[in-house]
């Protein structure tokens, strides 16, 4: 389990987080949802240990981030691959750096997501670089994955063979999986629970099941009705 207990987070004048308390609960898929400049991004790195809080604690399985970084397979939002590599070499490039490489695992999305390991990173198009970078992430047998923004400025059609192959691989039950975005109606059928951040502050958060026979609405529906943000 992952938890957030008291914590804030600054950066200059600007403040990310503000005395948050959360969990994300073991073998669940979590939707971090909120606009932009919510605090979602600051969170995801907090847990993948890149940023750490100014005052309170952020554990993972009890631990330090730094200490269970092994565990967690971390999907950026900024484009990190070599251009110059291909996809077999980039694959290569990231196994040697995480034990838990399932090459089977790998060559079996690599084949779904209608990817070919020749392919020269630099000279694929935007939504292949979008799966590239969900293969390598991915192919991992990490019990926590966190993806931060997966679908930002992805055609429909790329964004539905993402989501396909973020079901494909959820081990229910044993997989913890956090998804930071605004982009609800991409992901709502994935998520089982959600946290509504909202300038640094939990807005809402809860199990999505509950929240939608509460309210009766989707959860865009309920995030359009709680920050009164009708333009998503």
């Amino acid at each position: 389990m992952i938890e957030f207990k008291n914590v804030s987070k600054r950066f200059g004048t600007t403040v990310a987080l503000d005395q948050v308390n959360f969990k994300f609960e073991q073998g669940k898929i979590t939707g971090l949802f909120g606009p932009n400049g919510a605090g979602k991004s600051t969170s995801i790195k907090m847990i993948a240990g890149l940023n750490r809080a100014d005052s309170g604690e952020v554990t993972v399985d009890g631990k330090a981030p730094r200490i269970s970084r092994a565990n967690i397979a971390y999907l950026p939002e900024i484009d990190h691959l070599y251009p110059w590599m291909t996809i077999k070499q980039a694959a290569r490039f990231t196994s040697t750096f995480y034990a838990d490489w399932d090459e089977a695992k790998y060559n079996e999305l690599l084949n779904f997501l209608n990817l070919h390991p020749k392919m020269k990173i630099g000279k694929i198009s935007k939504g292949q670089r979008a799966k590239t970078k969900l293969l390598l992430t991915v192919s991992r047998r990490a019990p926590y994955l966190l993806m931060d923004e997966p679908l930002s400025g992805i055609d429909i059609l790329t964004r539905e063979d993402i989501i396909d192959a973020i079901i494909k691989d959820y081990r229910e039950g044993e997989q913890t999986i956090i998804i930071s975005t605004h982009e609800i109606a991409e992901v709502e059928r994935l998520v089982d629970e959600v946290v509504f951040l909202d300038n640094g502050r939990v807005k809402l958060s809860g199990s999505a099941e509950e929240l939608r026979a509460e309210r009766g609405q989707s959860l865009v529906e309920t995030m359009k009705e709680a920050f009164r943000y009708v333009n998503q």
